[in-house]
């Protein structure tokens, strides 16, 4: 057994432990392999262990992976912050964009996927413990965004996204994490537009047992799988 084959029996353990804590099934947790410096080659060993949904953070570093990989067929997800002179690079090659915080950037992704023909599912991101050092929203801005958002014809907004904080122990991360989830509740509640949020991106290699328990339904997992 190869090592990101045992890396990942070991990560489906433990998300089986988690989902299993909140009455869902492991069919309503995505794992997102983290691909940031990860080489063509290793991500082909990903693939083969049966991993097939990949995030990039830099559009430099996703196209020649892109480009070597295409007739693997993954999918792929943008999961950093994306500049707005970057999105006409990589709006026909992903998937999602994960990082979605300010209507400049949101108009500049609506105006591509038109041009694509395509309509762009996305992720707004939150910057859930107000870190100066982090992207995103303040959690009082997500609900007047994501109404304004509802306006824009190629966009569709499926969800949140945050980056907790790195802390030594998962716990530490827990009330970020609740407070995710309220926020989604909160906002398909109040949502005129009548657009219900179903996707929560959040938990990485270090935290993502205890996010899934608070609800996350796309976990962002690097480390652990390929070291």
């Amino acid at each position: 057994m190869s090592d990101i084959a045992a890396n990942l029996l070991t990560i489906n353990d433990a998300m089986y432990t988690a989902v299993k804590k909140t009455g869902r099934t492991m069919g309503d947790i995505k794992l997102i392999g983290v691909t940031k410096t990860v080489t063509p080659e290793r991500i082909v060993q990903l693939l083969a262990a049966g991993v097939n949904c990949f995030g990039e953070n830099r559009v430099q570093e996703f196209l020649p992976k892109h480009e070597c990989l295409q007739h693997h067929m993954p999918t792929w997800h943008f999961i950093g912050h994306l500049q707005r002179n970057k999105v006409k690079f990589i709006i026909d090659k992903v998937a999602m964009i994960h990082s979605i915080d300010n209507m400049a950037l949101a108009l500049e992704v609506d105006k591509r996927a038109s041009m694509a023909g395509i309509v762009m599912d996305i992720l707004v991101e939150i910057n859930i413990a107000g870190e100066d050092s982090k992207h995103g929203l303040d959690p009082s801005q997500a609900l007047p965004f994501v109404q304004e958002l509802t306006g824009l014809s190629n966009i569709r907004v499926k969800g949140l996204m945050c980056i907790a904080p790195f802390v030594k122990e998962p716990e530490d991360n827990r009330p970020y994490f609740k407070k995710m989830h309220k926020l989604l509740l909160d906002i398909n509640q109040n949502n005129t537009h009548n657009h219900c949020l179903t996707e929560l991106s959040m938990g990485m290699s270090g935290d993502y047992t205890v996010a899934i328990e608070e609800g996350a339904t796309m976990v962002r997992i690097g480390t652990a799988l390929v070291g």
